[in-house]
């Protein structure tokens, strides 16, 4: 089944912040962040047990579980375990560094394996408080976070999760699946493989205003060509498109600010906002099922739902490509 026909809406809820993401958020304020997004309509929400080593889980089940089941869309995560041991040293994440220091210390295995991915699943429901998972992704199994040892990993995930989802997803438990990654050649690999039949793919930050050229030339016309879809994660690449201070998890780079700076000037002369820029743009290409920013506080919420719906000018778009900061080749909202 394609992705746009599984989820109710362009805009979703990244549950990342949950898990403590850069800061400890309050029990309360995650919960009312949820409630937010559900009375603004989101019914599309995203999760992992990488998320706060479950942290994230837990808490959308509370603020879900008197929610009616037929009326909104789970996706999470497989290839990571969380256990009840408690770890204190620090965790090797690759690129993601220590964006969950403040979530559970619960010990976190990484298993792409058959058993592992099925157990993962099972784990999901419970912290979930839900009796089942719309979509599951194949979580990093990518060279940001394994390096040079990405392939092993994939081919672990090769022989092991992907066969056991299409199982899943043949026998109706799970609706679709595909990879959840920072990285556009694990995806590429992926459409390129034989035997594996996956619905579409979560690509977080790799198709924004500020990084998107790699996925539009080589990536997009596969998924549009096989019907399947995207799903854009980290539409506001970690914070910088709107002001904060990182760029994929770390502090923004020199250059990264000064383009920024470049699009924020032309946005103010147009009396655009930043987040309407920063949803738009990826919506715009037909490969793309939905965009789902990321929220720790209620009032985020409100934002994106009034950014997806701001109306913008053709000519700012247009300004945009004449500047060179967006690819000429790049489908625009006009």
């Amino acid at each position: 089944m394609a992705l746009k026909d599984i989820l109710p809406s362009k805009l979703g809820f990244g549950a990342a912040p949950l898990g403590n993401m850069f800061r400890a958020i309050p029990e309360e304020e995650a919960l009312a962040t949820v409630e937010a997004a559900w009375n603004d309509g989101i019914r599309y929400f995203d999760n992992a047990p990488f998320y706060g080593a479950g942290l994230a889980e837990i808490r959308m089940g509370e603020a879900l579980k008197d929610k009616p089941r037929d009326q909104y869309v789970i996706s999470t995560k497989v290839g990571r375990i969380v256990l009840d041991e408690v770890e204190e040293a620090p965790r090797d994440n690759g690129e993601k560094g220590n964006v969950f220091s403040h979530g559970r210390r619960n010990k976190v295995i990484n298993d792409y394996s058959y058993d592992a991915t099925l157990r993962s699943i099972q784990d999901s429901l419970k912290r979930l408080k839900t009796d089942h998972i719309d979509i599951v992704w194949v979580h990093d199994v990518a060279q940001d976070f394994y390096g040079d040892e990405w392939l092993a990993k994939f081919e672990e995930a090769r022989i092991g999760a992907f066969k056991a989802l299409d199982r899943l997803r043949d026998e109706g438990t799970i609706k679709a699946w595909g990879l959840g990654v920072n990285r556009v050649e694990a995806v590429e690999l992926l459409l390129d493989l034989d035997g594996p039949r996956p619905d579409g793919s979560l690509l977080a930050g790799r198709y924004t205003l500020l990084d998107h050229d790699r996925a539009l030339e080589r990536l997009m016309p596969k998924v549009a060509e096989r019907g399947l879809g995207i799903v854009v994660g980290g539409p506001y690449s970690s914070g910088a498109l709107v002001g904060g201070p990182n760029f994929e998890y770390t502090p923004a780079t020199p250059a990264v600010i000064a383009k920024v700076a470049a699009i924020k000037a032309i946005a103010d002369r147009y009396g655009i906002s930043m987040k309407a820029a920063g949803l738009q743009f990826p919506l715009a290409n037909p490969a793309v099922a939905a965009v789902i920013p990321g929220a720790s506080r209620p009032q985020r919420i409100a934002e994106d739902t009034a950014a997806l719906n701001e109306t913008i000018p053709a000519d700012f778009w247009r300004e945009l490509r004449e500047a060179g900061l967006v690819s000429m080749k790049a489908p625009l909202p006009l």
